[in-house]
C-alpha cells in the first residue's frame, strides 16, 4: 500500500510523516514550487503476525508494509495557477490513497497562508486544487480526442466518441466542484478511467493536525467538521503531530506509559493504519512455515486464485486448491495437526473469498 501525504504550507506534513515512519526528515517549510519528497516504508503492526512467528519459529518474519511519500513545496494555487508538474502527478498517480494534512494548531511563529486557522476552509481549498488538476487532464485529453476523431474510422472512432462523451460528463461535474469519487460512474466507466491520473478519484484520509492544548477539547470540533464535510471514500481524524513525532523517539515502553498518562488510546500510526485499511477496503491473510511467516495485504472480496497471484503469478496460473484455516481457529487448536483432526482446516477452490486473518497454504502445479 502506498499513501502520498499532501497539504497546504505550514500544516505539519513532514511532522506527521516523521510520526508515522519514525524518520527524522527536516520539518522546515520548503519554498512553493520547489518539489521536495520524503519516502519511507513502515511495517504494519499486527499482533497476529507476532503470535504466529512465536509458534512456527520461522527463519524470517515479514509483516505487511506501507509506503508513505511526504510531498513538500506545494503552494496555494498549485492546481490551477502553477500547474501540476509531471513529477508531482506521477507520485500521486501511483498512490493507493492520499493523506491530506490540515492545520488546526496555533503557532505564531508559523503564519497560516490565509492568515487564519480554519480546517474546513483548508479542506475545501485542497479539494479545489485537486479538481483543477483533474480538469487540466480532462481538457488536454479532450483536445487530443478532437484531433483523432477527424481522421478516425470504424471501431476506433466509436471508442473515441464513447471516451469523449464520458470525459465531457466528468468535466461538467468537475466544473461544479464535484470530485470524481462522488460522480455516479458505473464499474465499467471507472475501469476505463484507471489509466488516467485523476486525483479526485482516489480515497482520502484527512488528518487534522492539532496542538497539545487541544488534545482534550478538539473531539467536538472534529465531529462538527465531519458533519459539515461528509463524503464517501473520505475519512477525517485528528492527532497532535508534534507530540506523536516526539513520542516515536522514545522507547516503546516509555511512549506507551506517556500515552496512558495523557489518555491517548492508540498511536498515530495505528490510527492511520486502521482508517487507511477501512478506507481502501483492505484485509490481511497469512502464510506460515519454518522458512517464513508473512502477512499479505489484499482487497476485501478477493478470490483465492487472485490472492495466490499476490504471492507469485505461477501460483495463480497453476492453482489447484487452497488449504485454509482462520487465525482464531488455529490459535484455539494450537497446531495444524489438531486443527485438521477437528475439521477446521478446509480445502477451498479458486472462487473462495479470502477472509481477514485466514492462514492459507496454496497447492499448485506449473
Amino acid at each position: 500500500m502506498e499513501i502520498s501525504i499532501i497539504g497546504l504550507p505550514g500544516t505539519g506534513k513532514t511532522t506527521i510523516f516523521n510520526a508515522l515512519t519514525r524518520c527524522s526528515a527536516e520539518t522546515k517549510q520548503h519554498p512553493a514550487g520547489g518539489l521536495v519528497t520524503n519516502p519511507a516504508v513502515a511495517k504494519v503492526p499486527d499482533e497476529r503476525v507476532n503470535t504466529l512467528s512465536s509458534i512456527f519459529h520461522p527463519r524470517k518474519t515479514t509483516p505487511a508494509e506501507i509506503k508513505y511519500i511526504d510531498i513538500g513545496g506545494l503552494g496555494k494555487g498549485f492546481g490551477k495557477e502553477q500547474g501540476v508538474s509531471g513529477q508531482f502527478l506521477n507520485i500521486l498517480s501511483t498512490a493507493d490513497a492520499i493523506l491530506q494534512v490540515v492545520r488546526a494548531f496555533e503557532d505564531e511563529n508559523i503564519p497560516h497562508v490565509d492568515g487564519k486557522i480554519d480546517p474546513l476552509r483548508d479542506i475545501e481549498t485542497m479539494d479545489m486544487e485537486l479538481i483543477f488538476s483533474d480538469l487540466s487532464i480532462v481538457e488536454k485529453r479532450l483536445s487530443r480526442l478532437e484531433s483523432s476523431l477527424k481522421g478516425g474510422k470504424g471501431t476506433e472512432r466509436d471508442a473515441a466518441l464513447k471516451e469523449q462523451e464520458l470525459l465531457n460528463r466528468i468535466k461538467a461535474s468537475l466544473e461544479k466542484n464535484i470530485p470524481i469519487r462522488l460522480q455516479k460512474l458505473t464499474e465499467d466507466e471507472l475501469r476505463s478511467l484507471s489509466n488516467y491520473q485523476f486525483l479526485t478519484a482516489k480515497p482520502m484520509l484527512v488528518v487534522i493536525n492539532i496542538g497539545e492544548k487541544q488534545l482534550d477539547s478538539f473531539s467536538k470540533a472534529l465531529e462538527e467538521i465531519k458533519q459539515r464535510y461528509s463524503q464517501p471514500q473520505v475519512e477525517l481524524i485528528s492527532m497532535c503531530g508534534k507530540l506523536e513525532m516526539e513520542l516515536v523517539q522514545l522507547s516503546d515502553a516509555e511512549a506507551e506509559e506517556f500515552r496512558k498518562d495523557i489518555g491517548l488510546k492508540e498511536t498515530a500510526f495505528d490510527s492511520v493504519i486502521k482508517h487507511s485499511y477501512a478506507l481502501l477496503g483492505l484485509i490481511s491473510f497469512f502464510t506460515v512455515g519454518e522458512d517464513e511467516v508473512k502477512a499479505w495485504t489484499i482487497h476485501k472480496d478477493t478470490p483465492a486464485i487472485k490472492a495466490a497471484g499476490k504471492i507469485h503469478s505461477d501460483i495463480e496460473k497453476g492453482f489447484i486448491r487452497a488449504e485454509v484455516i482462520s487465525y482464531d481457529d488455529f490459535i484455539k487448536s494450537g497446531n495444524m495437526a489438531e486443527a485438521r483432526r477437528h475439521g477446521l482446516l478446509r480445502l477451498e477452490g479458486k472462487t473462495y473469498v479470502v477472509q481477514d486473518g485466514d492462514i492459507v497454504h496454496f497447492l499448485f502445479n506449473v
